[in-house]
């Protein structure tokens, strides 16, 4: 099945971010449990940029993709920014799928 890496950025929010981010989370490990997300981690924020995360997904296309984390709970409260999904070309190494 594809592959596909998710970025999110962040809104500057990060009070919001922190109230949510449980809820986000079990989100997440729920997909995770259904076997769609393979790996998801912050990206930290650095010199003038936000901070937001890393999501490698499993689906057929990036639409589907998309749809799948449209019930984020940071999405649904304006959280992201900015979201990007882009297919995944895995050549060397292993995630221990």
């Amino acid at each position: 099945m594809p592959v596909f890496a998710v970025t999110y950025e962040y809104s500057p929010d990060s009070a919001r971010l922190g109230e949510l981010r449980p809820e986000h989370r079990a989100f997440l490990s729920g997909l995770h449990d259904a076997g769609s997300v393979i790996v998801s981690g912050p990206l930290p924020a650095d010199d003038g940029g936000a901070g937001g995360a890393l999501i490698l997904i499993e689906a057929d296309d990036a639409d589907a993709v998309a749809t799948l984390l449209d019930t984020d709970p940071f999405r649904r409260e304006g959280l992201i920014a900015e979201r990007t999904v882009r297919d995944w070309l895995p050549v060397i190494g292993s995630l221990g799928r």
